[in-house]
């Protein structure tokens, strides 16, 4: 028996009501049960929101209980060490995460089946390789320069190394899944389970009477994250339905030429995204970092719907590149835009209007954030006005005009916050990330235009084909 949003619309909601649901609600069954690319495309991004909803409570309650449990200096600290962790992890993969999203579908589409055998084999060992360099590099950095870094940070850093492997893997087997329209598999790894098993481990800590300190919290991620990634791989194993005999071939110089570009703007992107909080750490107390972290994952509520669009669309979005259906490529980017920009606005009210208990829940002195999601949600959301843009220019090839743009707004942003934050303090910080995210909305849908000539904004209801010969 196949789901049907009609038919519960039908039966659980008043008359009224449910005859003004039931044209989007036929949308919606439109999108389960079709067997083409944007149905299978809308159906990941659905299961990502989906899965990003569960992950926003799940994360969002272990942060309130974490704040509440270690209060906010130590708290603080461990944001700090974590979201460090998290980008190192991701740019560790040096990108093949990404192009393995953009070579499957096509290797796939040409029959190139020994090709597809060394990319998922071959890039999982890369990038264990790879990142278990950059956890020997930050223990040396540590080592190195251990008196020019707060007594407090230095063995939880130490610490929350250790997890560099395991994130990085997670994040390659995610691209792969992705690769293959495996969405559960991509996503409730990192964003259910991970999650959870944090909470279940920061339990058992409590339970044994442990200190309730940054350190035993980075433990608790430690055996979290080697656990899920375990977990992800077991599963993707047991997923794969299709054998490839194919003798395996590696074309290791064409997936670096294509994974470096896309390592420079998933790296640049990841340090802009979380530059504010970085900066707030190198400026300002632990205290001053957990209340402005308190602010982002709030804001998070509003970011999850452009991570899970981004999230469905880049394996349709390779494929249609690669078919070279340009009608079809246009219809879909205007598609994207609008599954992006119209949630967001809704969940960004949403979130202006409860942003205050949202707040209290960390604590009374955590409320102080709440002016400041007045303009990050404003940002967002003009943000969420061009769609995943950058996942379009990597996927048709244009990886290094992406690269160019969040080089600059790196640039911009890391510079904005460190002439505002020590004079406005918070506010600097919001101030900076508000400009750098409306500044990169601008360039990305203008670059978008002027390199395929589409028109990737959501005032802009048509768009045209002219430059599309570019690929």
């Amino acid at each position: 028996m196949r789901f049907s949003a009609a038919t519960t619309a039908e039966r659980f909601l008043p008359e009224r009501l449910a005859a003004r649901a039931h044209p989007f609600a036929q949308r919606l069954d439109a999108m389960l049960a079709s067997a083409n690319g944007n149905g299978q495309a809308g159906r990941m991004s659905l299961i990502a929101f989906s899965l990003r909803i569960i992950n926003a409570v799940i994360a969002f309650a272990s942060q309130v209980l974490l704040a509440r449990y270690m209060g906010g200096f130590e708290y603080g600290i461990f944001v700090l060490v974590w979201v460090t962790v998290i980008i190192l992890g991701n740019i560790s993969c040096l990108g093949f995460h990404t192009s393995v999203i953009r070579f499957i579908p096509e290797y796939r589409a040409k029959n190139m089946l020994g090709e597809l055998r060394g990319m998922v084999n071959a890039s999982r060992i890369f990038v264990l390789l790879s990142s278990t360099a950059f956890m020997a590099i930050g223990w040396l950095g540590l080592w190195l320069f251990e008196t020019q870094i707060e007594r407090y940070y230095i063995l939880p850093f130490y610490l929350g190394l250790i997890c560099l492997p395991m994130i990085a893997l997670g994040d390659q087997l995610q691209g792969i899944a992705r690769a293959n329209a495996w969405p559960l598999l991509a996503l409730a790894p990192t964003y259910v389970l991970r999650p959870v098993l944090l909470l279940l481990f920061l339990f058992a800590i409590h339970i044994a009477g442990y200190e309730p300190d940054a350190e035993n919290a980075v433990l608790a991620a430690i055996l979290a994250t080697w656990l899920t990634t375990i977990a992800q791989a077991i599963g993707m194993r047991m997923q794969r339905t299709e054998k490839i005999t194919a003798p395996q071939k590696l074309r290791l110089r064409d997936w670096v030429a294509v994974s470096l570009p896309i390592f420079l703007v998933e790296s640049i992107f990841f340090l802009q995204t979380n530059a504010d909080v970085l900066m707030v750490g190198r400026y300002m107390q632990p205290t001053d970092v957990a209340i402005y972290y308190a602010a982002v994952k709030t804001l998070a509520l509003v970011h999850f719907v452009y991570f899970a669009v981004k999230a469905g669309v880049a394996q349709r979005f390779a494929t249609l590149i690669h078919a070279g259906d340009r009608e079809a490529l246009s219809a879909f980017v205007r598609q994207s835009v609008n599954w992006t920009f119209w949630p967001s606005l809704a969940m960004g009210l949403v979130v202006l209007a409860l942003g205050q208990p949202i707040l209290m829940l960390f604590g009374e002195e955590f409320t102080q954030a709440y002016p400041l999601l007045l303009l990050l949600v404003a940002a967002v959301v003009a943000r969420a006005s061009v769609g995943p843009a950058e996942s379009l220019l990597t996927m048709s090839g244009q990886q290094n005009a992406c690269a160019a743009i969040y080089a600059f707004m790196l640039a911009l942003n890391v510079t904005l916050n460190m002439l505002l934050i020590p004079h406005l303090g918070l506010w600097g910080a919001a101030i900076a990330t508000s400009i750098a995210m409306t500044c990169e909305a601008l360039l990305l849908a203008y670059t978008v235009h002027r390199k395929l000539g589409l028109a990737m904004h959501v005032s802009r209801a048509r768009s045209s084909t002219r430059g599309m010969e570019k690929w």
